[in-house]
């Protein structure tokens, strides 16, 4: 693989872009702007990206259809979703599509890492980002750590793809993230399905304030995790006693636990100052992420491949006006109902309460808003930029 490819490391060397940190948004946009021919190097503090995965990486049904995954990357679909109250009386879901498959993360990064190295990314593993400052000759210069030793280089565009707490964010003077969540899950293999592959979502408010528990099943792997306000709760006392309270449920102890995986979530939405003339941030750190339902995957692909093509442009052309389309402002009223819902579900605390609106769920019309939450396509970008990325959309493997 890739990670094992010798790399050079050059004091004073000069490319296009730089993009700062490779997971799923920076690699993406990375393999794209390589493929685009512009000169570019990606760096991540880790040594390997299979290790020390985040997310679940639930990819649902508009991405799988829009962008062209590698199956052996994926688990089986997955139709069927079962809402718990905190009584645990459940509400049963199911789609006439195959609406979510569980990526297989650390694969998947690697998989998109050789797609990078073939268009010509030039990969710098075990580089931590330090800083960065503008020059008169308008490049900017960045300070990195590659093995302990302090490297700089320049570069004409940086993409801060380094997560919820992103500092190329603050050297850029962009927004910054400011609400999230933070989770905690522990991934198994060999346990036993019963049924079909499905998606089990808990409402519990208090080991997991202001989102939900889950167990997610799909036959080869079971991730279960807890989400939840930092402030009103620990993650990890709450994820042991949550597995505790499905014990009955569900056979963990027949399987191997193979990882922990946890994390900051931002759900504050898209920030609004995304981008400047000289670097723009994607993924977590741009706070691609649904308020609601805290996914991040699709928006996180689209907003990638968005800033790939605007970045092209721009470094083509040289016109600053080719990253106007890429306003955090115009994305962010996709979400405004999204950020209305999350305000009143972070509210809801009352077990009781929460009770008396799963029992309403019940009924059609909220019942057809359930179905919506979990299996709707609603996404950004808007029309004007499906456009654009038409020819970006489904690269080939």
């Amino acid at each position: 693989m890739s990670e094992l490819k010798q790399f050079d490391v050059h004091e004073g060397q000069s490319f296009d872009a730089l993009v700062v940190g490779a997971g799923l948004g920076g690699l993406q946009c990375a393999r794209l702007l390589g493929r685009a021919g512009l000169s570019v190097l990606l760096i991540d503090h880790k040594r390997t990206l299979d290790a020390g995965v985040h997310t679940t990486g639930i990819f649902v049904r508009r991405t799988l259809e829009d962008f062209d995954l590698p199956a052996d990357c994926l688990g089986p679909p997955v139709r069927h979703v079962t809402l718990y109250s905190p009584a645990r009386r459940a509400l049963e879901l199911e789609s006439a599509h195959e609406e979510f498959r569980v990526g297989r993360m650390g694969k998947l990064y690697l998989r998109f890492l050789d797609d990078c190295v073939r268009a010509g990314v030039a990969w710098w593993p075990a580089t931590r980002y330090v800083g960065c400052e503008l020059k008169a000759t308008g490049v900017v210069s960045v300070e990195l750590e590659v093995e302990g030793r302090g490297v700089r280089v320049s570069a004409r565009f940086i993409v801060g793809a380094d997560g919820a707490q992103s500092r190329v964010a603050r050297d850029l003077d962009l927004d910054a993230n400011r609400e999230w969540l933070v989770g905690v899950e522990d991934v198994f293999t060999d346990v036993p399905l019963a049924g079909a592959p499905r998606f089990h979502c808990f409402i519990e408010p208090r080991l997991a304030p202001g989102y939900l528990a889950w167990v997610v099943h799909d036959g080869a792997e079971i991730h279960v995790g807890v989400g939840g306000y930092p402030a009103r709760f620990d993650p990890v006392s709450a994820l042991a006693e949550f597995q505790q309270s499905i014990a009955h449920l569900f056979a963990l102890d027949e399987g191997h636990k193979v990882e922990r995986r946890g994390g900051r979530i931002p759900v504050g939405g898209v920030l609004r100052r995304i981008k400047c003339a000289h670097g723009l941030l994607v993924g977590d750190a741009a706070g691609a992420v649904s308020p609601l339902t805290a996914g991040g995957l699709d928006p996180c692909m689209r907003l990638s491949s968005l800033a790939a093509h605007m970045i092209a442009d721009y470094l083509t052309t040289g016109d600053e006006a080719a990253l106007d389309l890429y306003s955090g402002t115009r994305f962010r009223t996709r979400f405004v109902s999204r950020l209305w819902l999350r305000r009143l579900h972070a509210r809801l605390s009352e077990p009781a309460l929460v009770e008396l609106a799963c029992a309403a769920m019940r009924l059609p019309l909220l019942r057809a808003f359930a179905r919506h939450v979990f299996f709707g396509r609603g996404s950004f970008p808007d029309v004007e930029v499906e456009r654009l990325l038409a020819p970006m959309i489904k690269p080939s493997y």
